[in-house]
């Protein structure tokens, strides 16, 4: 599955219509955002069973600020709509999927 944009306005749409679904908080300009970017690609190509959700915290900082975003990059998984963990800074595709995996 491909990564897709989510904003203020289908953020809670997005967390509920989907089983497992993995939110990068970013901004373009966070260097370690563009090098987390790729990574989350991968993720997304190589697993059908998650959406990989990309919000712009410039500009949507409604949710930014509802969910306690302070640093980016920030990762939020929800299963069925409920957070299930949070990663902050980037890190390498293994770092990630040992978080993602035990959600499947």
């Amino acid at each position: 599955m491909s990564t897709i944009q989510v904003t203020d306005t289908d953020f809670e749409k997005t967390i509920n219509d989907n089983e497992l679904v993995l939110v990068d908080f970013w901004a373009p300009w966070c260097g370690p955002c563009k090098a987390l970017g790729p990574v989350l690609d991968e993720i997304a190509s190589e697993n059908q069973n998650i959406v990989i959700a990309k919000m712009n915290t410039d500009e949507n900082p409604n949710t930014s600020s509802q969910h306690g975003i302070m640093s980016i990059p920030t990762m939020m998984i929800f299963k069925n709509g409920e957070l299930v963990d949070r990663l902050v800074g980037a890190m390498p595709k293994d770092a990630v999927m040992q978080k993602i995996e035990p959600h499947f």
